[in-house]
């Protein structure tokens, strides 16, 4: 009985009747099969401060019981450090409708609580030194929907588009997109399963029918079911790992934070490209992105995001600079994010809620600065989240502030320097990135220095990508990065020494620093459960543990103490 517990999904998770009571605990058993209960079942919980204490003695702790002792677990060598990328022809990469007309590439993104926004695209993509666009006024966009199957009483049309990519030299090659729709659907009622098709129907070229189900509305007593978080996916085999296993933990919201198809990557470290692009191209000043990458990965993700709300925020990977000057076409072209409903003139930064969460999508490859557009848009943001409604306050960004790993080390320290306090005022919860191609959690932390009241910060930059597992870190003998080494693609670059600590006057530590709680070298993904206005279970999944039952990396509760973390910001306690 107990492994029919253990095993289960749902099974050894506190169910919160009393959302704000964290002494009455009820079990949420799997759904009844034909097992039968032995008398008396034994089953030890510790309901005081925590940690758990579950069946057989197993005990989840939970950032009260921290700060935790520094803790790495190095690099498998059994496992290969990376794998290559898929070939353009893989069966999960080829196109596969019949007819150019049929959608593919479908997605989900969140634009309100009550409505969702509808993507996928059209027509051929052309890979060439001459290429014309696709004339998209030629074509509709249309989503059927309803809440029964097979029909579909509400219909909204959206808009299309195509986009370009180009470079005039030499030896590379011009890309222009298929015809990209975006449809607003509304009206959507919480936690209900829509069935809905896309496409044109004049043609008709209408999609099979699909289904997702919508997110509860924000409230202190509703959360989704399960928030996925991954970063740095691009197409290899080991993507391919994640996104499986991704898909197995059955998420109701998938967060992307960065490093999204590894485009730009194809033409020297991927495929069948140059091992060497300057010395292949030595008259293009500027490195081509292979644009089919993104058709491809689009049609790898489709059976996720065409059913699973689907939020991305850029990174690195997505800036693809073109002759022209222009950076970011694809990404934003390609996707749709509630950056309008948010206030937010960029697709760049927006936010938005799901249920009893408030999330602030960040762009670190914009302006971030204290006197920018994107700073003042988060001020106005976070002075507007009613932390009774949506407790939990949750940020992304690609790159992240606080990392222990040789890579990126101190990368973008300019941008924590502008930022960090505000959201510190606010009393951010968890903020998430990737950038770093490995697992790391850090103790609650603000500006360097261990703080109860500061937010958890989370690595997830894992997701598998051609650049394979970074397995140094800054305090391994000879690993320290000089100043210089990591600066960004954009924006400035602010090493510093620590000023107190056993690291003081120092670039790197001597030893893995007090503030980094874990990290290994894996890839994988997260899951983020969130229980009630005070309690959500953190969970990061290795991809070595795919075939294993209740197996993960890493696993916490992540509390929150709104009467202890009195809100400067706000001078209010934050329930």
């Amino acid at each position: 009985m107990l492994d029919t517990i253990r095993n289960s999904r749902h099974a050894c998770r506190p169910n919160w009747n009393q959302r704000d009571n964290p002494w009455t605990i009820y079990l949420t058993m799997p759904p009844p099969t034909s097992f039968i209960i032995p008398t008396p079942l034994l089953m030890l919980i510790a309901v005081t401060t925590m940690p758990f204490l579950l069946a057989a003695g197993e005990s989840i702790p939970t950032t009260l019981d921290g700060p935790f002792k520094p803790l790495t677990r190095r690099f498998d060598p059994s496992l290969r450090r990376g794998s290559g990328d898929l070939p353009i022809d893989h069966p999960r990469l080829r196109k596969r409708n019949v007819s150019s007309d049929l959608p593919e590439q479908i997605a989900l993104a969140l634009s309100t609580p009550s409505s969702i926004w509808v993507s996928w695209v059209t027509g051929d993509a052309v890979v060439g030194k001459d290429v014309k666009p696709l004339d998209a006024t030629l074509v509709s966009s249309e989503v059927w929907y309803g809440k029964e199957k097979g029909k579909y009483p509400l219909k909204k049309k959206g808009n299309a588009t195509v986009y370009s990519q180009l470079y005039p030299f030499d030896g590379l090659l011009n890309y222009t997109s298929g015809i990209i729709h975006h449809v607003l659907i509304d009206g959507l009622e919480p936690e209900t399963k829509y069935y809905y098709r896309c496409g044109d129907s004049s043609v008709p070229a209408m999609s099979d029918e699909i289904s997702f189900e919508t997110l509860p509305l924000p409230s202190k007593d509703s959360y989704p079911h399960r928030i996925a978080f991954v970063g740095d996916l691009g197409l290899t085999s080991n993507t391919t790992t994640t996104i499986d296993h991704l898909m197995d933990n059955d998420p109701s919201l998938v967060v992307i934070v960065g490093d999204l198809t590894y485009a730009n990557q194809y033409r020297t470290t991927g495929g069948k490209g140059a091992s060497c692009f300057s010395c292949s191209f030595p008259d293009a000043p500027i490195r081509e992105t292979y644009q089919p990458r993104w058709d491809a990965w689009g049609r790898f993700m489709e059976p996720l995001t065409s059913k699973v709300p689907t939020m991305v925020i850029e990174g690195n990977h997505e800036i693809e600079p073109q002759a022209s000057g222009v950076t970011f076409k694809s990404y934003s072209e390609r996707f749709a994010v509630p950056a309008s409903e948010s206030g937010s003139n960029s697709n760049f930064y927006y936010s938005f809620d799901a249920g009893g969460v408030h999330f602030v999508m960040l762009g670190a490859y914009v302006d971030y600065n204290q006197t920018g557009a994107q700073y003042a848009w988060l001020k106005e943001d976070l002075s507007k989240v009613d932390r009774a409604v949506t407790p939990w306050l949750v940020a992304t960004m690609h790159p992240p502030w606080y990392n222990s790993y040789s890579s990126h080390y101190q990368e973008f320290e300019c941008m924590r320097q502008e930022m960090e306090e505000l959201l510190y005022q606010h009393r951010l919860d968890i903020i998430f990135a990737g950038h770093v191609h490995a697992y790391e959690r850090m103790n609650r932390i603000y500006n360097y220095t261990l703080d109860p009241c500061g937010a958890v910060y989370i690595t997830i930059g894992d997701g598998g990508n051609i650049e394979k597992v970074d397995v140094d870190f800054a305090d391994d003998p000879g690993k320290c990065p000089s100043p210089g080494d990591n600066v960004p693609e954009i924006g400035g670059s602010c090493p510093l020494n620590f000023t107190s600590g056993p690291a003081k006057d120092k670039f790197c530590w001597d030893r893995q620093p007090d503030w980094s709680a874990f990290r290994e070298s894996s890839f994988g993904h997260g899951i983020l459960e969130v229980m009630n206005s005070t309690y959500a279970l953190w969970t990061w999944h290795r991809n070595q543990d795919v075939y294993k039952d209740d197996s993960y990396g890493d696993q916490i509760y992540i509390v929150r103490q709104p009467n202890l973390c009195i809100s400067p910001a706000t001078s209010s306690i934050l329930a």
